[in-house]
């Protein structure tokens, strides 16, 4: 298929690289083009715009920052929209608020184009080895014609429901992966401060039934020199699904005490200076608080 993508961060270039990998022919553009220099080594076409880019595809993806990226880059002079042709399909896979989602995605329809929301669950170590996971809201015609497609980026395809649901869905996700690696952070300092050596501590929770995934990747950083040059996601970006979620939380009248504890430790690691490393990083601020770093 003719594919466009929009958006080549750190997720959006390993998800080009599946798909060319696959046999789908990839047009791309990214603000910074230098980021897009080794995948147009490899054979992806560039584009000067995002338009550009729809003019060339049949489905366009993109991944990028926030809510207003998303509006930029899908909706501006020279957006998706403006270059998508009639029944194209576009598909954001951000982390964006469910509500601005969409309204974007009725914009398409107006014009007879299809917009899915179609977070990507993992990181850049997930999407490597194949085991991300990716949510759809939209209509339902339109995620059929793209599934394939979308199974090459990630085994695991679900569709949610309507526009804005798949998001939606996304951010809850986030919400339980926040607390529970910033809970891991918590569990950690308080067996440290009982004399239970850092790495002997990570070993038995991750032998424990408190296990998963996101640990089992995540957790070692907290050992000496072990913490990412480039991390998967650093307290900013993490903060921001977070606010989304409690905004959801505050819309819909749903509490969430756990989400509101586990921002307050990401304000305490901005705090302390830290909050341009992975988010696991919160940890430090426990062993802070609890007296053992000074």
């Amino acid at each position: 298929m003719e594919i466009g993508f929009v958006g080549l961060g750190a997720m959006g270039v390993l998800m080009v690289e599946r798909l060319m990998a696959a046999g789908h022919t990839v047009t791309g553009w990214n603000r910074t083009k230098e980021k897009a220099t080794t995948l147009i080594q490899s054979g992806m076409r560039w584009a000067d715009s995002p338009r550009a880019v729809a003019e060339e595809s049949e489905i366009v993806f993109s991944i990028v920052t926030d809510s207003k990226a998303v509006e930029a880059v899908a909706l501006g002079e020279q957006g998706i929209l403006a270059g998508l042709k009639k029944g194209g399909v576009y598909i954001d896979m951000s982390t964006i608020s469910p509500p601005v989602s969409k309204a974007i995605a009725a914009k398409f329809a107006e014009a007879g184009r299809f917009m899915l929301d179609a977070p990507i669950s993992g990181s850049p170590v997930t999407v490597t080895q194949g085991n991300a996971s990716v949510m759809v809201g939209g209509d339902k015609d339109a995620y059929e014609r793209v599934r394939d497609v979308l199974l090459a980026i990630g085994p695991k395809v679900s569709y949610i429901g309507a526009s804005g649901l798949a998001v939606h869905m996304k951010i809850a996700v986030n919400l339980l992966l926040m607390i529970e690696v910033i809970a891991f952070g918590e569990a950690v300092a308080l067996a440290e401060k009982g004399g239970v050596e850092r790495a002997v501590a990570l070993d038995a929770i991750l032998k424990s039934v408190a296990a998963s995934p996101v640990l089992g990747y995540r957790g070692p950083f907290i050992l000496e020199g072990k913490m990412p040059d480039v991390p998967l996601a650093d307290v900013t970006l993490q903060q921001k699904d977070m606010l989304l979620a409690l905004d959801l939380a505050r819309t819909l009248g749903s509490p969430i005490p756990l989400g509101a504890a586990a921002n307050e430790m990401m304000n305490a690691c901005r705090g302390l200076g830290i909050d341009h490393r992975d988010f696991v990083t919160a940890h430090l601020v426990y062993l802070t608080l609890g007296g053992q770093l000074k």
